[in-house]
């Protein structure tokens, strides 16, 4: 399975610092979105701890049944989630820090997602944009009861609230999320400070138009930007190709988020 992708992270235009991280292996086709929280020094460090631990413990997918992925995708989270949690619990400065993930791993002819918290991931194909994770936020939870709209969430004031993340507590419960890959997919990964920004036809018409992973990731941010920037923006995009060798466009490695 042939693809190609890009990823970058953007600080935004409020905020001083960035407190999300990524990472994408294509050669093992890994691609990891995290957002922190917990105060500008501490959710960065949540955030790359996050990233690092997940990309090591997913090691090489390459061979396992999909119940085997999925058990490796779960316990590199827990792992993540117990390592970032002893911290918050030995270091004075670090308690109260925390971070959303999105892990997607590329299998033969499908993919594998693992996910807590509100970072998001999406797929466009031929023609149809999908939501394909879930949140874990409060307003997530009044829409599955009923009490709110999706479009009332949007704008809720508790919209930024999470009800799940990475290193709050001893225990976590990832969300996993198997799919199939056809040609021409395009699988969209991204923290909030985008999908704060774009609505999912603005995300949807940017990743329709001219060009490939790498404009349509500068396109999203630019746009984010533009509407205003309230927040640390990534975006990982890989578009699965029918024939092209994979391509991969990276502008830049997020281990040093600017100040």
């Amino acid at each position: 399975m042939r693809f190609s992708c890009a990823a970058r992270t953007d600080t935004g235009i409020v905020r001083s610092g960035n407190e999300d991280n990524y990472r994408m292996i294509a050669d093992r086709g890994i691609f990891i979105v995290a957002d922190g929280m917990g105060g500008h020094a501490a959710g960065e460090v949540a955030s790359e701890m996050a990233v690092q631990i997940i990309a090591k413990e997913l090691g090489s997918l390459r061979g396992l049944t999909d119940e085997q992925a999925g058990e490796r995708m779960r316990n590199a989270i827990i792992e993540a989630n117990a390592e970032i949690f002893d911290r918050t619990l030995t270091e004075h400065d670090k308690r109260g820090m925390g971070t959303t993930i999105t892990s997607l791993v590329l299998l033969p002819h499908r993919y594998l997602i693992g996910q807590v918290g509100d970072s998001r991931a999406y797929m466009l194909r031929e023609g149809q944009f999908l939501q394909v994770t879930k949140d874990h936020s409060y307003v997530q939870e009044q829409v599955d009861l009923g009490l709110l709209t999706p479009e009332q969430a949007r704008v809720h004031p508790y919209s930024n609230v999470i009800t799940r993340c990475i290193g709050a507590n001893a225990e976590v419960v990832p969300d996993l999320y198997f799919g199939h890959l056809r040609p021409g997919d395009v699988l969209l990964l991204a923290s909030d400070g985008l999908t704060g920004m774009l609505e999912d036809p603005q995300l949807q018409a940017i990743l329709s138009g001219e060009g490939g992973p790498q404009q349509w990731v500068d396109r999203l941010i630019n746009e984010a930007n533009r509407r205003g920037g309230l927040d640390n923006i990534t975006a990982i995009i890989i578009r699965i190709e029918p024939d092209a060798p994979a391509e991969v466009t990276h502008p830049g490695v997020p281990a040093a988020p600017r100040t």
